[in-house]
């Protein structure tokens, strides 16, 4: 019988991403295993078009966003009363999603990842599925989509 002892969470601080973590928390308490929960910030695009931000104000959003992620990473967390005995690492990365969450699975040893799935149509189902597509083609184990 699969029976995880690490499980990863990608989260972007959504209502869906907040089931998944409600799932995960779930099977840890079940599987006595520990959560990685990880949220990726995407890097700001300094030039757009004809214009170009000036590198210092894009290095200060960058930190600012940084520090607004640790504090939604605090919130999340305490919503989740069910948590306490369970061990939750987070961490925040900036990148590619799927190239940050990939690569989290691969240095932590993870064996589960627990996401939504983003039941979308249309233009907003290729712009958020194509992380948990991405992430189901390419993950090294295996990868339970939360409905929400």
């Amino acid at each position: 019988m699969f029976a995880p002892k690490r499980i990863l969470v990608p989260t972007d601080f959504s209502e869906e991403s907040d089931e998944a973590l409600k799932q995960a928390l779930e099977l840890a308490k079940q599987y006595n295993a520990k959560v990685y929960l990880l949220h990726v910030a995407e890097p700001i695009i300094q030039c757009g078009g004809d214009y170009c931000l000036d590198a210092g104000a894009v290095k200060q959003a960058e930190e600012a966003e940084i520090i607004r992620a640790k504090e939604m990473m605090q919130r999340e967390l305490a919503r989740f009363p069910e948590g306490q005995n369970i061990e939750v690492i987070s961490d925040i990365r900036e990148g590619d999603p799927v190239h940050e969450i990939l690569k989290e699975q691969e240095e932590r040893g993870v064996d589960l990842i627990v996401m939504p799935s983003f039941q979308k149509t249309g233009f907003v189902k290729r712009i958020l599925g194509h992380v948990s597509e991405k992430i189901m083609e390419d993950a090294k184990s295996p990868v339970l989509l939360v409905r929400h």
